[in-house]
C-alpha cells in the first residue's frame, strides 16, 4: 500500500544487493530465501512477530549464521539491543575496542571527538557502570560509530530505555547515522516511523520479508503528527494480519 507520504519518484539503484538463502535451525525453516536492496543514506526497519526470524537475518547479514550469497561482514558494524560494554573497560577503551582487537594503532582523537558529541567528554575515563542506561547507549553508538563501516545493523539498540531516553537516542541516530546505509530491527512501530526511510514486515513459516511503507519525509518524524499517522497505523494494521 502506498501513502501520500511516500515517495513517488523513481528509486535510485541500490547501493548493497542482499541475498540470503534463507536459514533453519535444524529441520525448522526460520528464514525464507531473501532479496533486500538497500540504497545509500537509508535506513530500513524490519518489524515482525517475536521469534519470527528478525534477529536471524541480521545475524546471517553481519556473517554470524550461514546464507548469505555475498558476504558483506567487511562493510558491517554491530549495535546490539544491549549495550555489551566491557565492564572492566574505560568508556575511551571500550570505543576503541575494536581498532585494539584488530591490532591496528587506535584513532584516539577520533574516539574522544565521538564521545565528546554524543556528550559524554566528562566520562571517558569512567567504567561503564557509572554510566545510566542512555549514557552507555550513547557509549555504543560511539563504538559502533568508531568502526566507520557504510552499513550499520542495529538489532533493537534502544528497546531497553525509558520513553523519553529513547526518543533522545533515536533523534541522535539519526543525525549520526545519516550517511550510513542502517539496518534496524524493531518491535515499535513509533520508532519504525520516526528514524526508518523504509520499513518491511519480516512474517510467516518460514518468515519472508514484505514491503509495507516508506516516507519521503527526513527523519526523524513525529508518529503522532498528521502527517505520519497514516503509515503508524498501517503498520500497525499489518503487524495483526494472520501469519502466512
Amino acid at each position: 500500500m502506498t501513502l501520500p507520504l511516500s515517495s513517488s519518484s523513481p528509486s535510485p539503484p541500490p547501493a548493497l544487493q542482499l541475498r540470503g538463502h534463507g536459514f533453519s535451525y535444524g529441520q525448522h525453516a526460520v528464514l525464507a530465501p531473501f532479496a533486500l536492496d538497500l540504497r545509500a543514506r537509508e535506513t530500513v526497519a524490519i518489524l515482525g512477530p517475536s521469534g519470527g526470524g528478525k534477529s536471524t537475518l541480521l545475524k546471517q547479514v553481519a556473517g554470524l549464521l550461514p546464507g548469505l550469497e555475498t558476504p558483506v561482514a567487511e562493510t558491517v558494524a554491530w549495535m546490539a539491543q544491549q549495550d555489551l560494554l566491557l565492564p572492566w573497560a574505560s568508556i575511551r577503551e571500550n570505543v576503541l575496542l575494536g581498532a585494539r582487537l584488530r591490532g591496528e594503532q587506535p584513532d584516539i582523537a577520533r574516539a574522544e571527538s565521538l564521545l565528546r558529541r554524543l556528550g559524554l567528554s566528562a566520562w571517558m575515563d569512567a567504567y561503564p557502570a557509572a554510566l545510566s542506561g542512555g549514557m552507555r547507549q550513547r557509549a555504543a553508538l560511539a563504538r559502533t560509530l568508531m568502526e566507520d563501516r557504510p552499513l550499520v545493523l542495529m538489532d533493537e539498540p534502544f528497546s531497553a530505555l525509558d520513553a523519553i531516553t529513547r526518543a533522545a537516542m533515536q533523534e541522535l541516530a539519526c543525525e549520526l547515522l545519516q550517511d550510513r546505509m542502517v539496518l534496524l530491527v524493531t518491535h515499535d512501530p513509533a520508532e519504525a516511523c520516526r528514524i526508518a526511510d523504509r520499513v518491511l514486515l519480516l512474517a510467516g513459516h518460514p518468515a519472508q520479508l514484505r514491503p509495507v511503507t516508506d516516507f519521503a519525509m527526513p527523519a526523524p518524524r513525529d508518529p503522532l503528527s498528521p502527517a505520519v499517522l497514516p503509515a503508524l497505523r498501517l503498520i500497525h494494521a499489518a503487524l495483526q494480519e494472520p501469519l502466512p
